[in-house]
């Protein structure tokens, strides 16, 4: 515990850093989605059920859990964690709760740049699932019945999230005490997630390697550990509907 506060005290904001914004956009851009800034998630972390409030750490798939939330650049690299919440939370009321949440409201998280698609300007925006509100500066998948330009719509938007996905394999993958149950205290546990994102993105960053092998094992580790399915949420800003459209 000693060695994870240091590494958070000292290097979390050194290392889980906004970064070079435009270097970022291109990125994407590259994968087939304009003018997108990062991608969100948010993973269930295993642990033992806690003495006290318990029954606010069982999550959907019935185990005790923390969630990491976390917004990735284009190579999977952590830009903004948050790692307070317990595992009955949705992961859209942790977004709502979190600073982060804010600061894209007040279009102050990212610098104002703007393109013009089709007749509608589209701030930088970041990638989220289904479960996250559609809104001007957050573009997510269309639902229900899709046409071949809904579908090509997803399939970009799908391609260019996957960074989210794949960086928490990864995270999983080289730091195995997240994918079984931590015997930590509450208070502890937050913290060696959150050193564990500054690792992962030290490693990511240095161009470590990576062995094809350890993601197969944490799959297998962690299907004890399925992640659970958060509710769809429909709702959207009509801001946010005409700027997927002309996205579309």
């Amino acid at each position: 515990m000693q060695v994870a506060h240091a590494i958070v005290d000292l290097l979390l904001s050194k290392v889980v850093t906004l970064g070079d914004v435009q270097v970022i956009i291109d990125g994407f851009s590259a994968m087939g989605f304009p003018n997108c800034g990062r991608a969100i998630d948010g993973t269930h972390i295993p642990i033992l059920g806690p003495d006290h409030q318990g029954s606010q750490y069982i999550n959907r798939k019935g185990y005790f859990s923390m969630v990491l939330q976390a917004l990735v650049d284009h190579k999977g690299r952590f830009t903004n964690i948050n790692v307070e919440w317990l595992g009955k939370v949705h992961d859209a009321r942790i977004f709502r709760n979190s600073g982060l949440f804010r600061w894209l409201q007040e279009g102050i998280y990212f610098p104002d740049q703007k393109i013009t698609v089709g007749d509608v300007e589209m701030p930088i925006v970041i990638l989220g699932d289904p479960a996250y509100p559609l809104m001007p500066w957050l573009m997510k998948l269309y639902t229900g019945a899709l046409d071949s330009d809904k579908e090509l719509f997803n399939y970009r938007l799908s391609k260019c999230r996957m960074v989210v996905e794949c960086a928490f394999g990864r995270l999983k993958g080289q730091w195995r005490s997240l994918l079984t149950r931590s015997d930590l205290s509450e208070t502890n546990i937050p913290i060696v997630i959150a050193a564990c994102c500054v690792l992962h993105n030290l490693c990511e960053s240095k161009g470590e390697t990576f062995m094809a092998g350890w993601e197969v094992e944490a799959n297998c580790l962690a299907t004890d550990y399925a992640q659970p399915d958060t509710r769809v949420i429909r709702r959207a800003q009509r801001d946010a509907l005409c700027i997927r459209e002309a996205l579309k």
